[in-house]
Protein backbone atom coordinates (compact mmCIF):
# COMPACT_ATOMS: atom_id res chain seq x y z
CA UNK A 1 0.00 0.00 0.00
CA UNK A 2 1.34 3.41 -0.96
CA UNK A 3 1.29 6.44 1.42
CA UNK A 4 -1.76 7.84 -0.39
CA UNK A 5 -3.71 4.62 0.25
CA UNK A 6 -3.51 3.17 -3.25
CA UNK A 7 -2.46 -0.43 -3.76
CA UNK A 8 0.92 -0.71 -5.44
CA UNK A 9 1.76 -3.41 -7.92
CA UNK A 10 3.18 -6.33 -5.92
CA UNK A 11 6.68 -7.59 -6.67
CA UNK A 12 6.00 -11.16 -7.77
CA UNK A 13 9.69 -12.06 -8.01
CA UNK A 14 10.79 -11.54 -4.41
CA UNK A 15 11.09 -14.75 -2.41
CA UNK A 16 10.11 -15.17 1.22
CA UNK A 17 12.81 -14.17 3.72
CA UNK A 18 15.22 -16.87 4.85
CA UNK A 19 14.30 -18.09 8.36
CA UNK A 20 16.37 -16.88 11.29
CA UNK A 21 17.46 -20.45 12.10
CA UNK A 22 19.26 -20.56 8.76
CA UNK A 23 21.11 -17.35 9.55
CA UNK A 24 22.32 -18.80 12.84
CA UNK A 25 23.49 -22.05 11.21
CA UNK A 26 25.24 -20.17 8.40
CA UNK A 27 27.11 -18.10 10.98
CA UNK A 28 28.21 -21.26 12.76
CA UNK A 29 29.35 -22.86 9.51
CA UNK A 30 31.29 -19.80 8.41
CA UNK A 31 33.02 -19.63 11.77
CA UNK A 32 33.96 -23.31 11.60
CA UNK A 33 34.86 -23.37 7.90
CA UNK A 34 32.87 -26.63 7.60
CA UNK A 35 31.33 -26.01 4.19
CA UNK A 36 32.09 -29.35 2.47
CA UNK A 37 29.45 -31.98 3.09
CA UNK A 38 31.98 -34.74 3.79
CA UNK A 39 34.23 -32.85 6.24
CA UNK A 40 32.30 -33.86 9.36
CA UNK A 41 32.34 -37.55 10.33
CA UNK A 42 28.53 -37.45 10.66
CA UNK A 43 25.61 -35.07 11.07
CA UNK A 44 26.63 -32.55 8.42
CA UNK A 45 23.80 -30.18 7.37
CA UNK A 46 23.56 -31.84 3.95
CA UNK A 47 23.19 -35.30 5.49
CA UNK A 48 20.53 -34.02 7.87
CA UNK A 49 18.66 -32.39 5.02
CA UNK A 50 18.64 -35.66 3.07
CA UNK A 51 17.16 -37.56 6.02
CA UNK A 52 14.57 -34.86 6.71
CA UNK A 53 13.54 -34.54 3.07
CA UNK A 54 13.19 -38.31 2.65
CA UNK A 55 10.96 -38.48 5.73
CA UNK A 56 8.85 -35.54 4.55
CA UNK A 57 8.32 -36.78 0.99
CA UNK A 58 8.00 -40.48 1.87
CA UNK A 59 10.94 -42.15 0.14
CA UNK A 60 13.76 -44.47 1.24
CA UNK A 61 16.69 -42.53 -0.21
CA UNK A 62 17.37 -38.86 -0.85
CA UNK A 63 20.55 -37.34 -2.29
CA UNK A 64 21.11 -33.58 -2.17
CA UNK A 65 22.86 -32.22 -5.25
CA UNK A 66 23.81 -28.91 -6.85
CA UNK A 67 20.63 -28.47 -8.93
CA UNK A 68 17.56 -30.23 -10.25
CA UNK A 69 19.35 -30.46 -13.60
CA UNK A 70 22.12 -32.39 -11.84
CA UNK A 71 19.52 -34.71 -10.30
CA UNK A 72 17.95 -35.36 -13.71
CA UNK A 73 21.37 -36.09 -15.23
CA UNK A 74 22.27 -38.45 -12.39
CA UNK A 75 18.91 -40.19 -12.76
CA UNK A 76 19.70 -41.10 -16.35
CA UNK A 77 23.27 -42.15 -15.52
CA UNK A 78 22.06 -44.23 -12.55
CA UNK A 79 19.71 -46.10 -14.90
CA UNK A 80 22.80 -47.01 -16.98
CA UNK A 81 21.12 -46.24 -20.29
CA UNK A 82 23.11 -46.96 -23.45
CA UNK A 83 24.59 -44.10 -25.46
CA UNK A 84 21.97 -42.70 -27.82
CA UNK A 85 19.04 -44.11 -25.84
CA UNK A 86 15.75 -42.36 -26.55
CA UNK A 87 14.18 -40.53 -23.61
CA UNK A 88 10.66 -39.17 -23.94
CA UNK A 89 10.28 -35.58 -22.67
CA UNK A 90 7.20 -33.31 -22.79
CA UNK A 91 7.70 -30.51 -25.31
CA UNK A 92 6.44 -28.03 -22.71
CA UNK A 93 9.31 -27.91 -20.25
CA UNK A 94 12.39 -25.85 -19.44
CA UNK A 95 15.45 -26.08 -21.70
CA UNK A 96 17.49 -27.62 -18.88
CA UNK A 97 15.46 -30.85 -19.09
CA UNK A 98 16.36 -31.90 -22.65
CA UNK A 99 19.83 -30.53 -21.90
CA UNK A 100 20.21 -33.03 -19.05
CA UNK A 101 19.24 -35.81 -21.46
CA UNK A 102 21.94 -34.73 -23.90
CA UNK A 103 24.52 -34.43 -21.10
CA UNK A 104 23.77 -38.07 -20.26
CA UNK A 105 24.59 -39.06 -23.88
CA UNK A 106 20.93 -39.82 -24.59
CA UNK A 107 18.52 -38.47 -27.19
CA UNK A 108 15.49 -36.41 -26.10
CA UNK A 109 12.28 -37.26 -27.95
CA UNK A 110 9.74 -34.45 -27.55
CA UNK A 111 6.08 -35.32 -26.96
CA UNK A 112 3.09 -33.09 -27.71
CA UNK A 113 1.42 -31.16 -24.88
CA UNK A 114 -2.19 -29.98 -24.94
CA UNK A 115 -3.94 -26.76 -23.96
CA UNK A 116 -4.29 -28.09 -20.40
CA UNK A 117 -0.43 -27.94 -20.19
CA UNK A 118 -0.27 -31.71 -19.76
CA UNK A 119 1.21 -34.41 -21.96
CA UNK A 120 -0.87 -35.58 -24.93
CA UNK A 121 -1.39 -39.24 -24.05
CA UNK A 122 -2.08 -40.37 -27.63
CA UNK A 123 1.20 -38.86 -28.85
CA UNK A 124 2.99 -40.21 -25.77
CA UNK A 125 1.81 -43.74 -26.45
CA UNK A 126 2.66 -43.46 -30.14
CA UNK A 127 6.27 -42.53 -29.33
CA UNK A 128 6.77 -44.90 -26.40
CA UNK A 129 7.88 -48.02 -28.25
CA UNK A 130 11.65 -47.85 -28.68
CA UNK A 131 12.15 -45.45 -25.79
CA UNK A 132 14.58 -46.40 -23.01
CA UNK A 133 13.17 -44.02 -20.39
CA UNK A 134 10.51 -41.40 -19.78
CA UNK A 135 11.25 -38.06 -18.12
CA UNK A 136 7.95 -36.44 -17.19
CA UNK A 137 8.15 -32.72 -16.42
CA UNK A 138 5.32 -31.57 -14.20
CA UNK A 139 5.81 -28.20 -15.83
CA UNK A 140 4.76 -25.24 -13.70
CA UNK A 141 3.28 -27.83 -11.34
CA UNK A 142 0.71 -29.22 -13.82
CA UNK A 143 0.53 -32.98 -13.29
CA UNK A 144 -0.04 -35.13 -16.34
CA UNK A 145 -2.15 -38.28 -15.95
CA UNK A 146 0.35 -40.30 -13.94
CA UNK A 147 -1.92 -43.37 -13.74
CA UNK A 148 -2.02 -43.65 -17.52
CA UNK A 149 1.66 -42.79 -17.95
CA UNK A 150 2.81 -45.36 -15.41
CA UNK A 151 0.54 -48.06 -16.85
CA UNK A 152 1.82 -47.50 -20.39
CA UNK A 153 5.47 -47.33 -19.33
CA UNK A 154 5.39 -50.25 -16.91
CA UNK A 155 3.71 -52.48 -19.50
CA UNK A 156 6.85 -52.01 -21.60
CA UNK A 157 9.34 -52.10 -18.73
CA UNK A 158 10.33 -48.47 -19.31
CA UNK A 159 11.49 -46.52 -16.21
CA UNK A 160 9.85 -43.16 -15.44
CA UNK A 161 11.76 -40.19 -13.99
CA UNK A 162 9.70 -37.37 -12.51
CA UNK A 163 10.96 -33.84 -13.02
CA UNK A 164 9.18 -32.39 -9.96
CA UNK A 165 11.08 -29.09 -9.94
CA UNK A 166 7.77 -27.19 -9.74
CA UNK A 167 5.82 -29.77 -7.73
CA UNK A 168 7.10 -29.98 -4.17
CA UNK A 169 3.95 -30.41 -2.09
CA UNK A 170 1.72 -31.56 -4.97
CA UNK A 171 -0.01 -34.91 -4.56
CA UNK A 172 -1.52 -37.35 -7.04
CA UNK A 173 -4.11 -39.71 -5.57
CA UNK A 174 -2.70 -38.95 -2.13
CA UNK A 175 0.91 -39.74 -3.12
CA UNK A 176 3.58 -37.06 -3.23
CA UNK A 177 4.65 -36.16 -6.74
CA UNK A 178 8.21 -37.38 -7.21
CA UNK A 179 7.52 -40.72 -5.51
CA UNK A 180 5.45 -42.28 -8.31
CA UNK A 181 8.20 -42.95 -10.87
CA UNK A 182 11.48 -44.82 -10.27
CA UNK A 183 13.25 -41.53 -9.51
CA UNK A 184 12.05 -38.06 -8.52
CA UNK A 185 14.00 -34.82 -8.93
CA UNK A 186 13.33 -31.53 -7.12
CA UNK A 187 14.64 -27.97 -7.31
CA UNK A 188 15.55 -25.41 -4.65
CA UNK A 189 16.25 -22.61 -7.14
CA UNK A 190 15.13 -19.12 -6.15
CA UNK A 191 11.68 -19.23 -7.78
CA UNK A 192 10.68 -22.57 -6.27
CA UNK A 193 8.62 -23.33 -3.16
CA UNK A 194 11.81 -23.79 -1.12
CA UNK A 195 14.51 -21.27 -2.04
CA UNK A 196 18.25 -21.79 -1.68
CA UNK A 197 19.25 -19.87 -4.79
CA UNK A 198 20.37 -23.17 -6.30
CA UNK A 199 20.18 -26.81 -5.26
CA UNK A 200 18.35 -30.04 -6.03
CA UNK A 201 17.27 -33.38 -4.61
CA UNK A 202 17.31 -36.89 -6.12
CA UNK A 203 14.94 -39.41 -4.51
CA UNK A 204 14.27 -43.10 -5.08
CA UNK A 205 13.19 -46.27 -3.30
CA UNK A 206 15.66 -48.35 -5.34
CA UNK A 207 18.88 -49.05 -3.38
CA UNK A 208 21.01 -49.73 -6.48
CA UNK A 209 19.96 -46.50 -8.17
CA UNK A 210 20.61 -44.61 -4.93
CA UNK A 211 24.08 -46.13 -4.54
CA UNK A 212 25.06 -45.39 -8.13
CA UNK A 213 23.83 -41.80 -7.86
CA UNK A 214 25.70 -41.21 -4.58
CA UNK A 215 28.98 -42.45 -6.06
CA UNK A 216 28.60 -40.44 -9.28
CA UNK A 217 27.52 -37.28 -7.43
CA UNK A 218 31.05 -37.15 -6.01
CA UNK A 219 31.35 -39.50 -3.02
CA UNK A 220 34.96 -40.30 -3.86
CA UNK A 221 37.25 -42.71 -2.02
CA UNK A 222 35.24 -43.78 1.07
CA UNK A 223 32.98 -40.77 1.54
CA UNK A 224 30.01 -42.99 0.67
CA UNK A 225 30.39 -44.41 4.20
CA UNK A 226 28.83 -41.17 5.44
CA UNK A 227 25.58 -42.12 3.66
CA UNK A 228 23.30 -44.53 5.57
CA UNK A 229 22.96 -48.14 4.48
CA UNK A 230 23.80 -49.61 1.06
CA UNK A 231 27.33 -50.50 2.12
CA UNK A 232 27.54 -53.62 -0.07
CA UNK A 233 26.31 -51.67 -3.10
CA UNK A 234 28.81 -48.88 -2.46
CA UNK A 235 31.65 -51.41 -2.24
CA UNK A 236 30.51 -52.88 -5.55
CA UNK A 237 30.36 -49.53 -7.40
CA UNK A 238 33.39 -47.78 -5.93
CA UNK A 239 35.90 -46.89 -8.68
CA UNK A 240 33.62 -48.42 -11.35
CA UNK A 241 31.67 -45.25 -12.01
CA UNK A 242 32.79 -41.78 -13.11
CA UNK A 243 32.58 -38.89 -10.65
CA UNK A 244 30.61 -35.86 -11.82
CA UNK A 245 31.00 -33.83 -8.60
CA UNK A 246 27.45 -32.51 -8.30
CA UNK A 247 27.38 -32.36 -4.53
CA UNK A 248 25.42 -29.87 -2.45
CA UNK A 249 27.49 -27.92 0.09
CA UNK A 250 26.56 -27.22 3.69
CA UNK A 251 25.59 -23.57 3.28
CA UNK A 252 22.82 -24.50 0.86
CA UNK A 253 21.54 -27.20 3.19
CA UNK A 254 21.53 -24.72 6.07
CA UNK A 255 19.29 -22.41 4.01
CA UNK A 256 16.91 -25.22 2.98
CA UNK A 257 16.41 -27.17 6.23
CA UNK A 258 14.37 -24.62 8.22
CA UNK A 259 12.17 -24.01 5.18
CA UNK A 260 10.94 -27.62 5.10
CA UNK A 261 8.67 -26.89 8.07
CA UNK A 262 7.17 -24.04 6.02
CA UNK A 263 6.17 -26.27 3.09
CA UNK A 264 2.60 -27.07 4.27
CA UNK A 265 1.82 -23.40 4.91
CA UNK A 266 3.30 -22.31 1.57
CA UNK A 267 1.39 -25.05 -0.25
CA UNK A 268 -1.93 -24.03 1.31
CA UNK A 269 -1.31 -20.32 0.67
CA UNK A 270 -0.13 -20.92 -2.90
CA UNK A 271 -3.18 -23.03 -3.72
CA UNK A 272 -5.55 -20.45 -2.23
CA UNK A 273 -3.81 -17.63 -4.11
CA UNK A 274 -3.95 -19.52 -7.40
CA UNK A 275 -7.62 -20.42 -7.05
CA UNK A 276 -8.58 -16.84 -6.08
CA UNK A 277 -6.98 -15.38 -9.21
CA UNK A 278 -8.16 -18.28 -11.39
CA UNK A 279 -11.79 -17.58 -10.45
CA UNK A 280 -11.44 -13.95 -11.53
CA UNK A 281 -9.74 -14.81 -14.82
CA UNK A 282 -12.24 -17.54 -15.68
CA UNK A 283 -15.16 -15.19 -14.96
CA UNK A 284 -13.86 -12.66 -17.49
CA UNK A 285 -14.75 -14.77 -20.51
CA UNK A 286 -11.45 -13.71 -22.08
CA UNK A 287 -9.19 -16.38 -20.64
CA UNK A 288 -9.29 -19.80 -19.06
CA UNK A 289 -7.25 -21.50 -16.35
CA UNK A 290 -7.31 -25.29 -16.95
CA UNK A 291 -8.75 -27.24 -14.04
CA UNK A 292 -6.60 -29.81 -12.24
CA UNK A 293 -7.15 -33.47 -13.02
CA UNK A 294 -9.30 -35.18 -10.35
CA UNK A 295 -6.45 -37.04 -8.50
CA UNK A 296 -4.27 -33.91 -8.42
CA UNK A 297 -3.84 -31.57 -5.43
CA UNK A 298 -1.54 -28.83 -6.72
CA UNK A 299 0.98 -26.71 -4.85
CA UNK A 300 1.23 -23.77 -7.31
CA UNK A 301 3.42 -20.70 -6.97
CA UNK A 302 2.33 -19.33 -10.36
CA UNK A 303 -0.70 -19.33 -12.63
CA UNK A 304 -0.98 -20.25 -16.29
CA UNK A 305 -3.96 -19.48 -18.48
CA UNK A 306 -5.02 -19.59 -22.12
CA UNK A 307 -6.44 -16.66 -24.05
CA UNK A 308 -9.89 -17.53 -25.41
CA UNK A 309 -11.04 -16.65 -28.90
CA UNK A 310 -9.23 -15.77 -32.09
CA UNK A 311 -6.32 -13.53 -31.05
CA UNK A 312 -3.68 -12.38 -33.49
CA UNK A 313 -0.05 -12.30 -32.44
CA UNK A 314 -0.18 -8.49 -32.42
CA UNK A 315 -3.16 -8.53 -30.07
CA UNK A 316 -1.47 -10.97 -27.72
CA UNK A 317 1.68 -8.86 -27.61
CA UNK A 318 -0.46 -5.78 -26.92
CA UNK A 319 -2.16 -7.62 -24.06
CA UNK A 320 1.21 -8.65 -22.62
CA UNK A 321 2.50 -5.06 -22.79
CA UNK A 322 -0.69 -3.62 -21.27
CA UNK A 323 -0.64 -6.14 -18.41
CA UNK A 324 2.97 -5.29 -17.59
CA UNK A 325 2.18 -1.57 -17.75
CA UNK A 326 -0.62 -2.13 -15.25
CA UNK A 327 1.74 -3.99 -12.87
CA UNK A 328 1.05 -7.62 -13.78
CA UNK A 329 4.18 -9.03 -15.49
CA UNK A 330 2.47 -11.60 -17.70
CA UNK A 331 4.68 -13.60 -20.04
CA UNK A 332 3.35 -15.38 -23.14
CA UNK A 333 5.60 -18.41 -23.53
CA UNK A 334 5.69 -18.56 -27.32
CA UNK A 335 5.89 -14.80 -27.99
CA UNK A 336 8.56 -13.87 -25.44
CA UNK A 337 11.90 -13.54 -27.27
CA UNK A 338 14.25 -16.50 -26.70
CA UNK A 339 11.95 -18.02 -24.06
CA UNK A 340 13.68 -21.12 -22.70
CA UNK A 341 10.33 -22.92 -22.50
CA UNK A 342 9.58 -22.68 -26.22
CA UNK A 343 10.93 -25.84 -27.82
CA UNK A 344 11.76 -24.16 -31.17
CA UNK A 345 14.41 -22.11 -29.33
CA UNK A 346 16.35 -25.24 -28.33
CA UNK A 347 18.80 -25.07 -31.19
CA UNK A 348 21.15 -27.44 -29.35
CA UNK A 349 18.83 -30.39 -30.07
CA UNK A 350 19.89 -32.71 -32.87
CA UNK A 351 16.23 -33.07 -33.88
CA UNK A 352 13.56 -30.40 -33.38
CA UNK A 353 10.29 -31.77 -34.72
CA UNK A 354 7.35 -29.58 -35.61
CA UNK A 355 4.84 -30.12 -32.81
CA UNK A 356 1.74 -28.19 -33.89
CA UNK A 357 -0.34 -28.77 -30.74
CA UNK A 358 2.39 -27.62 -28.40
CA UNK A 359 3.35 -24.71 -30.63
CA UNK A 360 -0.25 -23.47 -30.84
CA UNK A 361 -0.64 -23.77 -27.07
CA UNK A 362 2.57 -21.90 -26.30
CA UNK A 363 1.64 -19.05 -28.65
CA UNK A 364 -1.39 -18.24 -26.46
CA UNK A 365 -0.40 -19.63 -23.04
CA UNK A 366 0.28 -16.97 -20.40
CA UNK A 367 2.34 -17.19 -17.23
CA UNK A 368 2.26 -15.08 -14.05
CA UNK A 369 4.05 -15.73 -10.78
CA UNK A 370 1.89 -15.87 -7.64
CA UNK A 371 4.21 -16.49 -4.68
CA UNK A 372 2.63 -17.73 -1.47
CA UNK A 373 3.52 -14.51 0.39
CA UNK A 374 1.02 -12.40 -1.59
CA UNK A 375 -2.04 -11.11 0.25
CA UNK A 376 -5.67 -10.62 -0.88
CA UNK A 377 -5.11 -7.01 -2.02
CA UNK A 378 -2.10 -8.13 -4.11
CA UNK A 379 -4.11 -10.91 -5.73
CA UNK A 380 -7.04 -8.64 -6.57
CA UNK A 381 -4.64 -6.08 -8.02
CA UNK A 382 -3.04 -8.66 -10.31
CA UNK A 383 -6.33 -10.23 -11.38
CA UNK A 384 -7.89 -6.84 -12.14
CA UNK A 385 -4.80 -5.76 -14.09
CA UNK A 386 -4.82 -8.92 -16.23
CA UNK A 387 -8.55 -8.78 -16.96
CA UNK A 388 -8.43 -5.03 -17.76
CA UNK A 389 -5.43 -5.50 -20.06
CA UNK A 390 -7.15 -8.32 -21.94
CA UNK A 391 -10.33 -6.28 -22.31
CA UNK A 392 -8.41 -3.26 -23.58
CA UNK A 393 -6.41 -5.33 -26.05
CA UNK A 394 -9.57 -6.90 -27.45
CA UNK A 395 -11.41 -3.58 -27.59
CA UNK A 396 -8.57 -2.06 -29.58
CA UNK A 397 -8.84 -4.95 -32.04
Amino acid sequence: MSPDGETRAPNVYDAEPIPAEAMEEIGRLLASGDLFRYTAPEGAPVARLEAEFAAMIGTRYALAVSSCSAALFLALKALDLPRGAKVLVPAFTFAAVPSAVLHADCLPVLVEVGTDFRIDLADFEARLDGAAAVMISHMRGHTSDMDAIMALAEARGIPVIEDAAHSLGTTWGGRNIGTIGRIGCFSFQSYKLVNAGEGGMFITDDPELAARAVIMSGAYEHNWKKHPGLQNSYHHWQNRLPLYNMRMQNLSAAVIRPQLAEVPRRVAAGRANHDHVAAALNASGLMQVPAPLPPERRAPDSIQFNLLGDWTDAEVLRFEALAKRRGAPVQVFGLSPDNARAFWNWQFLPDRPDLPKTRAMLMRACDLRLPARLGPADLDFLADAVVAAAAEARAAA
